[in-house]
């Protein structure tokens, strides 16, 4: 019995697949999706959002968007799925980056809409939170916020600092907090007592 071979897709097919997997409105339904993987594949996503296939970016934003309506987290790791195939792909950090965000209401009632790098929108709340980690060598913050289905982006540091201007302490688990109010949630940034 001959052992059968797994082929690695190119990202023409992957993007034909996705196409076509892609025919109403809204984004494919990935997480129904679990086909066999078919290995890795050299397409990487860089901190600042950049895809690169090959070592050379992806020039074509409808492209990129086309990838990233397929990209799919498993397990700590990133796949571009179509119903049919499964490949594995780098992200340096997060998959998207959060170019900017408006401001509803104010105070506890305030709700905060971010945009990513690819159009995408997400309301900061429960169903999409923002976390804040620190190097802990440098103590530079890294802010995120959860776009869909485990895919965070990463809030860039203009966003960032109009973020800390809206920041209030309030106690959050025993203790206070520098933070942000969105969408009835307070999402802790830093402990207020390190802030001198």
């Amino acid at each position: 019995m001959s052992e059968q071979k797994t082929v690695t897709p190119t990202p023409d097919a992957l993007a034909q697949a996705a196409s076509a997997a892609a025919k109403g409105k809204g984004l494919p339904p990935v997480h129904l999706w679990n086909p066999p993987f078919c290995g890795d594949i050299d397409m990487r996503i860089a901190r600042d959002g950049t895809w690169f296939y090959e070592g050379t970016p992806i020039g074509r934003p409808a492209l990129v968007k086309l990838f990233a309506s397929i990209l799919k987290l498993e397990e700590g790791k990133f796949y571009l799925v179509t119903p049919v195939e499964k490949v594995g792909i780098r992200v340096d950090d997060a998959p998207f980056v959060a170019v900017d965000f408006r401001v509803k209401g104010e105070g506890r009632a305030q709700q905060l809409v971010f945009v990513t790098n690819l159009g995408e929108e997400a309301e900061a709340g429960e169903a999409h939170p923002i976390r804040v980690t620190r190097d802990p060598e440098s103590g530079e913050p890294s802010p995120y916020i959860m776009i869909r289905a485990g895919l965070e982006a990463l809030i860039d540091r203009k966003s960032f600092y109009r973020l800390v201007e809206l920041c209030v302490h309030e106690m959050h688990q025993g203790e206070s907090w520098f933070g942000l109010w969105s969408g009835g949630v307070f999402f802790p940034v830093i402990p207020s007592h390190e802030l001198g």
